[in-house]
């Protein structure tokens, strides 16, 4: 008796629970459909991007590549500029950067700075672009710009890159003092190359060079 007690109980519950389950699906089936739907639809979604996002990717990777080649050999420079340039209109994610990066750098490579240094210094201003490149941008116009640059134009491109907490300090601190050596003013780079060498992080290279600057200042006897 018992278990047939139990058989109706058990019966009784499971009626209950698939008209629960009726109730339910007659109130909130068509959202829970929809839900599934959405579901399957954005997943969809997703993998097609992320499809597309690696396809457009790698035909930006193979084109930069096929630049940087062009790039190495004298000859083929002005397609590999070209190449850049496309790059910089059509690449996908960061190769635009790259491109016009490299392109600059190019541009120095075939002996003409200041243009070069007036493309790195327009990356620099560029606020689209990341601020890591954008310092090593502002770093490689500084460079290009001390041999036949007043202090002033090396100056407004690194220096705020002289911080202690900028990672690029050391390179832009040495060239602040290598441009104020280059322009006689012996006070000023013996300013920065003492900030270099109070430094605990400068690389050894670095050190080393800053060490010999600042013994041909000294040798120099006009700063004390």
């Amino acid at each position: 008796m018992a278990h047939d007690d139990d058989s109706f109980i058990r019966e009784v519950n499971e009626e209950l629970r698939s008209d629960q389950m009726k109730a339910v699906w007659r109130q909130y089936g068509k959202l829970l459909i929809a839900t599934a739907v959405l579901i399957v639809i954005g997943t969809a979604g997703y993998r097609v991007y992320d499809y597309w996002t690696l396809s457009q990717a790698s035909a930006s990777g193979d084109k930069f590549l096929a630049a940087m080649k062009l790039a190495e050999d004298p000859s083929t420079r002005d397609q590999a500029k070209a190449a850049f340039e496309a790059l910089e209109k059509d690449g996908f994610g960061s190769y635009p950067d790259l491109a016009r990066m490299r392109e600059a750098s190019l541009i120095a490579e075939q002996g003409d700075k200041k243009a070069a240094a007036d493309a790195f210094a327009a990356i620099a201003r560029d606020t689209s672009v990341p601020e890591a490149v954008r310092d090593a941008a502002r770093l490689r116009a500084g460079w290009l710009l001390i041999d036949d640059a007043p202090y002033a134009d090396v100056s407004a491109q690194v220096e705020e890159l002289a911080v202690p907490e900028n990672p690029m300090r050391h390179s832009a601190r040495e060239a602040l003092g290598l441009s104020a050596y280059k322009n006689g003013d012996y006070a000023r780079a013996k300013q920065w190359y003492e900030a270099i060498a109070a430094d605990g992080q400068t690389p050894g290279n670095v050190a080393n060079r800053t060490q010999i600057m600042l013994d041909l200042i000294a040798s120099s006897g006009k700063v004390s």
